[in-house]
């Protein structure tokens, strides 16, 4: 890499939105890779994940963070908090929004906390999931979210099919600071592989049940062994908080937790190149989201 300070851009990008606007699908998209879980559930990403993509004159350093919502539990109050915290390490901002909506109280809830940001960085407000509203409507929604917070650049985007996503990222581009890069250029995210496998077995379980009950799984890696170069084992308890939905997570016969096992294992095989043995098990622990125990187990670490 040829860069010098007065030529490269480097900076740190907060991604904030409301619970299932498409941060993480569009965070895949600008990355070219997957790295952030994906379901069409809300609140698939459950903790702060950095996205990096590097070029010969760029680095930049995605933030992805816990859709902001109103919280019900301690695992909400986590997931907001780290979303809050998120936004004040920002060179810049980019606000995703679901364009077929008009903004709902946990957009209010971002943009107050955008405002209070002083001295604020740069705010770029993404409209995502254009396909889903009507030509005349999509011209309204810029004002009625810059009544919000002023001064945003604003954008819109299909993340799904890709459409918008180069015009958002040059737009970012061209906000950074300049400076030297902060990580290895060939270095993707933060999380190491246990980490990714954790998030994976969480989106096939999201993306497998229906309702409530995948927002009251959580997973707890218990074991990521090598097995060799080209082998890896990997053992994992999904908790949840009734025994009702141990049967439901099971299935009959032991067919869910099959089929949540095989998405899963392929998508970490996928990722890491290696052939995975992967052994889930259910366990309850009665109303685990409001056990600050249980949810340090589970890696969410509260603030005071």
């Amino acid at each position: 890499m040829n860069e010098t300070i007065n030529e490269f851009r480097t900076g740190y990008v907060a991604v904030v939105g409301r619970p299932n606007v498409g941060k993480s699908t569009l965070l895949n998209k600008m990355l070219g890779q997957k790295i952030a879980a994906v379901s069409p559930k809300p609140q698939t990403t459950r903790k702060k994940q950095l996205g990096i993509l590097t070029t010969e004159t760029e680095q930049i350093i995605f933030m992805d963070t816990p859709g902001m919502h109103i919280a019900h539990h301690k695992l909400g109050d986590f997931m907001n908090q780290v979303a809050e915290i998120t936004l004040l390490d920002g060179d810049l901002i980019l606000w995703i929004v679901d364009a077929s909506f008009i903004p709902t109280q946990e957009d209010r809830l971002i943009a107050e906390r955008i405002v209070r940001i002083n001295p604020r960085p740069p705010v770029i407000l993404v409209l995502n999931k254009t396909d889903l509203i009507g030509e005349d409507q999509l011209k309204l929604r810029p004002a009625q979210y810059q009544d919000l917070v002023p001064d945003m650049e604003v954008m819109f985007t299909n993340a799904n099919q890709n459409l918008g996503v180069a015009e958002v990222l040059n737009k970012i581009i061209s906000l950074l600071p300049f400076g030297p890069p902060f990580y290895e250029e060939d270095q993707v995210t933060d999380l190491y592989e246990r980490d990714i496998a954790v998030e994976l077995i969480r989106e096939s379980v999201l993306n497998h049940l229906s309702d409530e009950v995948p927002h009251a799984v959580g997973v707890r890696l218990d074991e990521y062994s090598d097995r060799g170069e080209d082998k890896a084992y990997i053992m994992a308890t999904l908790f949840v908080e009734r025994d009702s939905q141990k049967g439901i997570v099971i299935g009959k016969k032991g067919s869910m937790i099959r089929d949540i096992g095989m998405s899963a294992r392929k998508e970490i095989e996928d990722l890491t190149g290696r052939q995975v043995f992967l052994d889930l098990r259910v366990k309850v622990h009665k109303n685990w989201r409001n056990n600050p125990d249980a949810l340090s187990l589970m890696g969410y670490q509260l603030e005071d």
